[in-house]
């Protein structure tokens, strides 16, 4: 052998050999930055537990736990560990359906009535009109959480019919297709609907069938199941007194929810990244799950969002849309492609940058908004703008000024004068009120207190307080954590709304269009 070829095979042995040690090096400098981020977003939010995975390349990079499934209970939180992902669940509905369109079962333009006769819309037009793909992309005309109150606060008794029934007498605030405002009601149309087209299996069978199964997503839950037989489930906390307190825990058996496609689902950290992994590396491991076409669908800008601020100025956004399920924009020139979950005491988000080959996942068991705003954009900025000062005090201080920069009306009241209402105040509006979606609420005496009740949501019940010439209502649960105006516009009306505007729009109380029926029993 010459010597110039053996000294050309000895380098390609050495360069081979050196490449996992390189790759390690690589992975543990920017473990270093991430284990930082990590730390002081714990520290700096007081979080019950954390877990955060990155993917580069088709492996998982990076996986990091800490925190309790109970804070102060002792079991450690790890990769396996079940949180609620929320809203999340949204990716995976549309996933089931777009197997179901590569099946030819179903096709994304096909009338909603085609596959739900029973369907409407407060406008018949829209009902007759709407398709599968419109289910999906916010674009209804609907107030923004229109009709949530039929979902949360858990547990109720209102079904997925009441839902489909209940959407008829939801007021649109514009036209249809005119612009964005997120829903969740409709994606529980959009599973009856994929539920009607696999041939009557319920959604939940679908989505393990479409999703779990085929992508190896052993920990991921929905519908029934029992909480002990799975074991190590995150329980959701509130901060109360400076302390993390667990609210709202699951009982050893867990059941099925009506709100289960638009937010239902429970997964590991580990599941969740091969969720991740399945998006990013269509040839890898998932090859085949999910033709090209229905890919490029469902990751496709179907409806426009609006570009805030903070994404032009944080991110250098140029777009934002929604795909089916999935936020999409571009951050730094690079495409992203996410979204976030969130429900009381938990909080979930999964971003990919496809053009980095990359992306994170991030679960949180406590009250964690601006904790995952945070650890999320220094997570995207490592990939998309490289810059030491982006860090987590960076972004926390931003967070700070946009708060104290708000306007006034933007910000809750001061209700501290309150004190609780009597029945002689309110003796004009004592009864019980229909709502046509919400069904029924007694306003009545309750020993020297006047005390709201919803027959179909028992979380909501409170007692009323008066407020200088207004009346709210203060929640008995903590965890119900919007309160809420009262107002009689006549004798036998009766209207709620936010005391909080920032309160989550879930709390739709705006929706709402009471009148009385009836007497207090």
């Amino acid at each position: 052998m010459k010597p110039d070829r053996r000294y050309r095979l000895r380098l390609v042995t050495t360069l081979l050999l050196l490449a996992p040690i390189w790759a390690q090096a690589a992975a543990l400098t920017d473990r270093k930055a991430v284990d930082a981020a990590f730390e002081q977003v714990m520290a700096r939010y007081q979080l019950p537990g954390l877990a955060l995975g990155i993917v580069e390349d088709g492996r998982v990079v990076y996986m990091r736990t800490a925190g309790e499934l109970v804070a102060g209970e002792g079991q450690p939180i790890d990769e396996q560990t079940i949180f609620k992902v929320a809203s999340n669940t949204k990716s995976m509905t549309t996933a089931t359906l777009a197997r179901l369109v590569d099946a030819g079962k179903l096709r994304w333009d096909d009338p909603v009535v085609k596959w739900l006769p029973q369907f409407r819309m407060h406008d018949p037009w829209v009902g007759r009109e709407m398709q599968v793909r419109d289910l999906l992309i916010h674009n209804s005309g609907l107030r923004a959480g229109a009709g949530d109150l039929m979902l949360w606060p858990e547990p109720n008794s209102f079904t997925r019919a009441d839902i489909i029934h209940g959407l008829a007498y939801l007021k649109p605030q514009r036209s249809f297709r005119s612009g964005y405002d997120y829903d969740n009601l409709l994606y529980i149309v959009a599973g009856e609907v994929a539920a009607a087209a696999a041939g009557g299996a319920p959604y939940e069978e679908l989505v393990r069938r479409e999703v779990f199964n085929p992508l190896g997503m052993t920990r991921c839950r929905v519908g029934q199941w029992n909480r002990a037989e799975v074991g190590n489930v995150a329980q959701p906390h509130m901060r109360q007194e400076g302390r993390n307190v667990p609210v709202r825990e699951d009982g050893d058996l867990i059941r099925a929810t009506t709100m289960d496609p638009a937010g239902g689902v429970r997964c590991s950290l580990d599941d969740m990244l091969r969720w991740a992994k399945a998006w990013l590396q269509p040839e890898g491991e998932a090859a085949g799950w999910l033709s090209p076409e229905q890919r490029q669908a469902v990751w496709a800008p179907q409806m426009p969002m609006p570009l805030s601020r903070r994404m032009r100025e944080w991110d250098n956004s140029h777009f934002s849309a929604y795909g089916y399920g999935w936020r999409l924009a571009d951050v730094d020139g690079a495409f992203k492609v996410s979204h976030t979950g969130t429900l009381m005491g938990m909080y979930s988000a999964v971003t990919l940058l496809p053009d980095k080959k990359a992306g994170f996942v991030m679960l949180i068991n406590g009250e964690g908004d601006q904790a995952r705003t945070v650890l999320n954009q220094v997570l995207v900025k490592h990939y998309t703008a490289r810059d030491p000062a982006l860090t987590v005090a960076h972004y926390a201080e931003l967070l700070k000024r946009e708060d104290a920069a708000r306007p006034a009306a933007e910000k809750a009241p001061d209700t501290s004068s309150r004190f609780r209402a009597t029945s002689s105040d309110l003796k004009a509006h004592l009864g019980t009120y229909r709502d046509p979606w919400f069904g029924d609420v007694s306003l009545c005496r309750d020993g020297d207190a006047v005390r709201l009740r919803a027959r179909k949501s028992p979380m909501l019940t409170g007692i009323v307080q008066r407020v200088g010439q207004r009346y709210l209502v203060d929640w008995d649960d903590a965890s119900v954590d919007a309160e809420a105006w009262l107002d009689f516009p006549a004798s036998s009306t009766m209207r709620m709304s936010k005391v909080d505007p920032q309160a989550d729009f879930s709390y739709d109380y705006e929706d709402l269009a009471f009148e009385r029926v009836g007497g207090c029993e």
